[in-house]
């Protein structure tokens, strides 16, 4: 079956047709049981939640039309790829997703078909990680589309952010890098959730985060102040055919950057990660050294930048 295009050729098969609540009416149908009943599901203002247990988390990222995906990602890659970003957001702290809601803002001219395909695949992930879509909004926007996700999340015991490393510490990431676009990795990604709660309760692991823009870019996010990053070329875990520039570069991989302390047992973690994920590469791609004394054959990462959206 071939996939709709995102905007119609007749205003019969566009949301123009139908309208803000016929639609909307349209999106409870589509989303099905990923979207529960009022008032903790759409039909309200507000959606009415369960409070979390430890503490809460809450992220929220878009999808843009031309910038994060275009007319060669079918409609329920999109909103997959919408939901995941989010979920990996919530992995990148070692937490449990909770509830989403969706805000849309959209051309008149956009497909029906291709809108329902959109919200089909974003109820697909829904229902496989258990996180009720709750809510949402609807506006129009003239010449393009943008779908925003909210997300909340809970962390009932460490809840691990981007600060927290030290000079000496090694540095760890999961998975591949590199020609995420080329190899449709950027929309086709796993969320690192149980990855992510796993680390959460390692003691040596000290910050994480997750790789959207670029491993050169987020590192930067993570290095702690008198300390510099210590990466080398052949320790990166690339994809495919991916460069050194590729993998550091790139952007959109989704995978969990971590520190783990200097004086912890390295070997120790990497014998308990494998049985705890034998599916999922691990990778020591360096140290933060001392600012002013890396080494000489570790890569010069002023010389690479990552995807940032307003350059």
């Amino acid at each position: 079956m071939r996939a709709p295009p995102l905007f119609a050729s007749s205003l019969r098969a566009s949301v123009a047709s139908v309208g803000e609540e016929a639609l909307l009416r349209s999106i409870r149908r589509w989303l099905g049981r990923a979207s529960p009943r009022p008032p903790a599901g759409i039909g309200d203002d507000c959606a009415v939640l369960i409070p979390a247990r430890g503490r809460e988390l809450l992220t929220i990222d878009p999808v843009v039309h031309g910038v994060h995906f275009d007319g060669r990602v079918p409609a329920r890659a999109v909103g997959a790829k919408l939901f995941r970003r989010n979920l990996s957001d919530i992995a990148a702290m070692g937490g449990r997703p909770r509830a989403a809601v969706v805000a849309l803002a959209l051309d008149c001219r956009v497909s029906l078909a291709w809108l329902a395909e959109f919200y089909r695949g974003l109820a697909r992930e829904s229902r496989r990680h258990g996180v009720p879509v709750v809510g949402g909004d609807v506006a129009r926007l003239d010449g393009s589309l943008v779908a925003t996700l909210a997300m909340t999340g809970e962390c009932p015991g460490r809840a691990l952010t981007r600060a927290g490393s030290r000079p000496g510490d090694w540095l760890y990431v999961t998975g591949s890098l590199g020609r995420s676009l080329a190899t449709g990795h950027h929309h086709a990604f796993e969320p690192r959730l149980a990855e992510g709660a796993w680390l959460a309760r390692r003691g040596e692991v000290r910050a994480m985060m997750d790789v959207s823009d670029g491993l050169a870019k987020d590192l930067g996010a993570m290095t702690p102040r008198g300390a510099s990053p210590a990466i080398y070329g052949a320790m990166l875990p690339r994809r495919g055919e991916a460069s050194v520039r590729e993998a550091l570069c790139d952007g959109e991989d989704y995978e969990l950057l971590f520190s783990v302390a200097a004086g912890a047992g390295r070997a120790s973690l990497e014998k308990a990660w494998r049985r705890a994920f034998p599916r999922t590469r691990l990778t020591c791609i360096g140290r933060f050294a001392r600012a002013g004394a890396v080494p000489p054959d570790a890569l010069n990462l002023g010389d690479f930048r990552g995807y940032e959206h307003l350059r």
